[in-house]
């Protein structure tokens, strides 16, 4: 698969992958130090992927109720690869006992896939997220407030992300609202991940990583 068509929902269904994977007796000892995990699993979801229904591969916690039952999911289009690479490695003994791990795979992807937000208040960390310091924290608001209503007005994210969070010092919390306006913030911006992309992001985390909280610049601090 080229990158374009590596989705959040692909990575749930690989990651489910690996976590059945290393469920199975003798594949936690053998491949979890190694990148053979990760190879093996990208490799089976790639196969399996094209042929899931297009309601199995983009379900979200807005979509959840049109998602349909993993039990009743026809399965025929599954590649005879998978099957094959199942037997060979010895994780199913036949065609049909491939068949019942995919559908076990796929009810814990689905699960993930369409959980609910968690609560940001609860997300806090001790140290700032862009900084890294051990300070005290600020929330910053990843989809500024005063765009909420445009955001849902155009589409640009559903409603259950728009009070998510980042903890940021002061410092670092003012550098990010000096960078960019709230719109910008609110469709380019909307993850710590995205924020850290950023050369003027960057540069400040250099920066402010290295000055001690509380000393007054031009201060002689304590020997």
């Amino acid at each position: 698969m080229v990158d374009a068509d590596i989705t959040p929902q692909f990575t749930a269904f690989k990651d489910a992958l690996a976590r059945r994977f290393l469920a199975q007796p003798g594949i936690a000892d053998a491949d979890a130090e190694s990148d053979a995990l990760d190879d093996y699993t990208s490799y089976l979801a790639s196969e399996v992927w094209p042929s899931l229904a297009p309601s199995i591969r983009a379900p979200t916690y807005e979509s959840r109720s049109e998602v349909p039952d993993v039990d009743s999911l026809s399965l025929n289009t599954t590649p005879a690869s998978f099957a094959d690479t199942l037997i060979s490695c010895g994780i199913a003994e036949d065609p049909d006992a491939a068949l019942d791990f995919l559908r076990k795979t796929l009810s814990d992807y689905i699960a993930d896939a369409t959980a609910p937000p968690p609560v940001w208040s609860k997300t806090r960390t001790s140290e700032c997220e862009i900084c890294e310091r051990e300070v005290p924290l600020t929330y910053h608001h990843l989809i500024p407030r005063q765009v909420h209503a445009k955001v849902l007005k155009k589409g640009w994210h559903p409603q259950a992300i728009l009070n998510s969070v980042a903890w940021l010092c002061r410092p670092c919390h003012s550098v990010v609202h000096q960078v960019s306006s709230n719109e910008e913030l609110a469709r380019s911006y909307y993850t710590v991940e995205m924020l850290l992309q950023r050369e003027d992001i960057q540069r400040w985390r250099k920066y402010a990583s290295k000055q001690r909280w509380g000393l007054r610049r031009g201060c002689r601090g304590p020997h």
